[in-house]
């Protein structure tokens, strides 16, 4: 193995009281998807404050009706992004044993549920209020990357969701018997690549970025479906590539599947998360071509 980092001293948890019996701590993950609804929120909620950056002046919605929206899609991210999991990644053994698919503090979430689960909430809440379908979905994606972007770092803190076996020299060796099993020599140290910090610095920061450019800087907005056009396609790209160096879920792997590819022919084929990205990068894709067609 040539130079790779250490993993640095870093616990899933901020903190943990113990009162008699019982045990109270704050992890990261959960401190992690609370900040990036905040952050989130008060994204949206800027962009719908400055009436000129939408078309005719006119936002799609109050910042009353979005404080409302914010209950439905907290709802969405957790109903869903467990359901998915559960779902997409380990139906059998849920099905086996369903009494635990509502213990989300053992951990499992999917990105790809949640966002069924947070459309699906959205869509809903939409309909009841008469609020207009795609500038109301430019809302939403325009405050989603600050929640993909710590989750990201948080998954690195726990140390989970790490990439395959690598030599570049920014390969991380990440503790656990689970992440040290590369196959490699004995008393040698497996680095693998930092999956987590490429999908935050895509997801998150390359992404959102763009996005708040082209909100706030471009006039995208004006347009109805450029801003969630983007959001779907690019999002979809991003986890599209990381999943070539990212570990696969163990239930995919096998010795005749080393990859862990979930649909594949020959050697060849695709990963649960490429698969999952691809009708996401579709749907971008025909937004953006619907949103030329309006101008």
């Amino acid at each position: 193995m040539k130079a790779a980092i250490p993993f640095p001293p870093l616990s899933p948890e901020l903190f943990s009281i113990s009162i008699g019996s019982f045990e109270f701590a704050l992890r990261w993950y959960a401190l992690a998807y609370i900040a990036g609804i905040l952050l989130g929120w008060k994204l949206a909620a800027t962009a719908l404050k400055r009436a000129t950056l939408w078309r005719d002046d006119r936002p799609p919605m109050t910042p009353e009706q979005l404080e409302q929206l914010m209950t439905w899609i907290i709802l969405g991210i957790i109903l869903g992004g467990r359901l998915g999991f559960v779902l997409f990644y380990q139906p059998g053994y849920y099905f086996s044993h369903p009494a635990e698919i509502l213990m989300i503090w053992h951990g499992g979430m999917s990105f790809h549920g949640g966002l069924i689960g947070v459309i699906v909430a959205a869509l809903t809440f939409f309909s009841r209020h008469r609020i207009p379908l795609l500038p109301a979905a430019d809302t939403v994606a325009l405050a989603v990357p600050p929640g993909l972007l710590l989750g990201r770092l948080a998954n690195f803190v726990n140390a989970e969701l790490w990439g395959r076996p690598t030599d570049l020299p920014w390969g991380v060796i990440f503790p656990g018997e689970a992440a040290q099993a590369c196959g490699q020599a004995v008393g040698e140290l497996c680095a693998r690549h930092p999956s987590q910090l490429y999908e935050a610095g895509l997801e998150g920061i390359l992404l959102g970025g763009l996005l708040i450019w082209l909100a706030f800087a471009r006039g995208a907005l004006k347009t109805p479906g450029v801003v969630a056009g983007v959001f779907f396609a690019g999002y979809g790209v991003a986890r599209f590539l990381v999943e070539l160096v990212r570990q696969p879920d163990a239930q995919f792997v096998s010795p005749g599947n080393p990859l862990g590819l979930a649909w594949h022919v020959n050697g060849w084929g695709l990963t649960m998360g490429q698969i999952l990205s691809l009708p996401m990068i579709l749907v971008g894709l025909a937004l953006l071509v619907a949103a030329r067609r309006r101008v």
